[in-house]
């Protein structure tokens, strides 16, 4: 096992983290510019005057929470991040619908599946499990691999066959599936199916299509078993996310270390974080674990 690394996104011509502070972030998304809460800044802006500069901000006042325009804010629009396009949607639960921070876990994934490409006669699978819209799906199926895209929500399963399609990877072998990630990987294991490689980003507490709950300190384990049982003789990586609170990326290093214990590789762990522009503060955005073939 390495040290603990800290993964970082660096300002790009689509995307930049303009300031933080005060509990808030401000970031450029193409040519618009937010304001969104973000626990973790817990210090003092640099640039307080830039921040007259955002076209929209996300504001709580007590139990509503909406965002308030400046001026009219487009309901959707495309940028380029990562070598990839993404819608970005404000929602009415702060989100944008892209996690900037996970680009350099992108890159990451893209490498190893194209240098096992040319090792592997098969096609190397891929499981993304709670997929979102779909960041690393897509990294994964540019790549040259079949992917089979998962999550609980209807609408971003809709939102990750945009960015598809904005990306120009129509033609890719990505299957999407709504379901819940346990009951989903149980029918998994009696069909026999198996995966190369399984990414999972969990959330500490929600439910699947059909109202599943899901609690990640009692169904975390399970998930991973379940997981286990899918991989197939020759893993190539399993990667965990985390933006649960209060848990450390030694948790999930722990976790797998159990759960590939049959397997020759190494675990690195860290967080994630995202570079200022013309600043050396890092907004730290997540953890990770990742387990790779030697």
């Amino acid at each position: 096992m390495q040290n603990p690394l800290i993964l970082i996104t660096e300002p790009s011509k689509d995307y930049e983290l303009l300031d933080s502070g005060n509990g808030k972030k401000l970031e450029r998304y193409g040519s618009v510019v937010l304001a969104r809460p973000d626990p973790q800044a817990l210090w003092e802006m640099k640039k307080p005057e830039l921040w007259k500069t955002a076209d929209a901000e996300f504001v709580r006042d007590g139990k509503k929470a909406s965002w308030k325009a400046k001026k009219e804010l487009p309901k959707e629009w495309t940028i380029e991040f990562a070598d990839m396009k993404f819608i970005i949607r404000p929602t009415s639960f702060k989100h944008t619908g892209l996690f900037p921070e996970q680009s350099e876990n992108w890159k990451w994934m893209e490498k190893k599946i194209k240098e096992q490409r040319e090792e592997r006669k098969e096609k190397i699978r891929v499981l993304n499990l709670f997929g979102y819209t779909g960041g690393a799906t897509l990294a994964c199926a540019k790549a040259g691999a079949e992917v089979v895209h998962l999550d609980g929500s209807k609408a971003a399963i809709a939102w990750a066959k945009e960015n598809r399609d904005a990306s120009g990877l129509t033609d890719t072998p990505i299957r999407f599936i709504l379901d819940d990630a346990r009951e989903f990987l149980k029918r998994e294991v009696k069909r026999g199916n198996k995966y190369d490689a399984i990414i999972m980003d969990p959330p500490a507490f929600g439910y699947g299509p059909n109202d599943e709950l899901w609690k990640i300190e009692e169904h975390f384990t399970e998930l991973l078993d379940l997981c286990k049982k899918v991989l197939s003789k020759n893993p190539l990586f399993v990667i965990i996310n985390g933006y649960a609170s209060g848990y450390s990326p030694i948790a999930y290093q722990n976790n797998l270390q159990d759960m590939m214990r049959e397997h020759k590789g190494d675990i690195e762990i860290g967080e994630l974080a995202i570079a200022e522009s013309d600043s050396d503060r890092l907004l730290p955005c997540g953890i990770f674990a990742r387990w790779y073939k030697k």
